[in-house]
């Protein structure tokens, strides 16, 4: 083999998978959860007033590009986040094109509704028209998704060119289990509402999508979801092209998480309902960008 083929992958099955239905306490009790236990206090606030949740939400938002900025997860002026308005659902928020995301506050954000108009946000209200034409497909398509995450980013634009799909090499892969797609198409920059549409059709239900030749994609019901996703999925395409060369140039194959495994995991790290708990600590780095500290993304408090 040579040292720059991709290496043959060997699936580990051999052997028993956990269920993390079949685990128990000593005294028989079933735990239903591995990674996460369900408790209100570490699932996203709820609010009564609409406009509180937007005020809310934007900040989440702002600090969301924050957080892409200080992974270095921004690319000139493409990509985008995404944020559903909670008043005015058939519109979201979004970075005004031109600006960095290291620099991006609550008021510099944009709101557009789906013909593409934008209808309120900061003095820069320039758009983004391939943002638009992803993220309003998307949003129109997938009711649940709160939050959208779309760059150009180093290893996600090199894993995006191999037309690999992501495999199961380790635990955190398992995040994605049967949750990603690869959408190989590349019709040059999607400024065609058509184009977006087709985007999002193959996103089908699903949290991600390597979009080929271009970048990455995450969906989520909370902004930090999403945003984890996508910082997530980054590194994964990272590991996975050091695995391929390491494999490849040693001659030797990779050795995959069986398909039972990968469940099981997924089930314990990867539904959907655990996300906003799994984002909390980037979100506790990026909120000192503006000299705040949360507890567990609720209240305000001076650091």
């Amino acid at each position: 083999m040579a040292p720059s083929a991709i290496p043959p992958v060997t699936e580990l099955s051999d052997r028993p998978a956990v269920s993390a239905e079949k685990i128990s306490e000593s005294d028989g009790t079933k735990v239903p959860e591995v990674g996460f236990r369900n408790d209100p206090n570490t699932s996203p606030p709820k609010f009564e007033d609409p406009y509180a949740e937007r005020k809310y939400l934007k900040h989440r938002l702002a600090i969301a590009y924050r957080i892409l900025a200080k992974h270095d997860l921004s690319e000139t002026v493409a990509g985008h986040i995404t944020l559903r308005d909670p008043v005015d659902p058939e519109s979201f928020w979004v970075n005004p094109f031109g600006m960095h995301f290291s620099l991006i506050r609550d008021e510099d954000l944009i709101r557009v509704n789906h013909d593409g108009q934008v209808v309120d946000g900061g003095r820069n209200r320039l758009l983004n028209q391939a943002a638009y034409a992803i993220h309003a497909a998307i949003h129109k398509a997938r009711p649940d998704v709160i939050c959208a995450v779309h760059s150009h980013t180093i290893y996600g634009r090199a894993f995006s060119a191999t037309g690999r799909p992501l495999l199961m090499l380790t635990q955190d892969f398992c995040t994605f289990h049967d949750d990603i797609v690869l959408y190989p198409n590349f019709a040059g920059l999607v400024l065609a509402a058509e184009e977006g549409r087709r985007i999002a059709a193959a996103l089908g239900p699903r949290k991600a999508a390597v979009l080929g030749n271009h970048g990455l994609l995450t969906v989520g019901q909370t902004v930090e979801a999403a945003v984890v996703y996508f910082v997530m999925l980054e590194k994964l395409c990272q590991v996975q092209l050091a695995a391929e060369a390491a494999a490849g140039g040693a001659g030797e194959k990779l050795i995959v998480i069986g398909k039972e495994e990968a469940a099981v995991t997924y089930e314990s790290i990867g539904r959907a309902e655990n996300g906003y708990f799994m984002g909390l600590p980037l979100f506790q780095v990026g909120e000192r960008e503006f000299g705040e500290s949360t507890f567990w993304g609720r209240g305000l408090e001076p650091l």
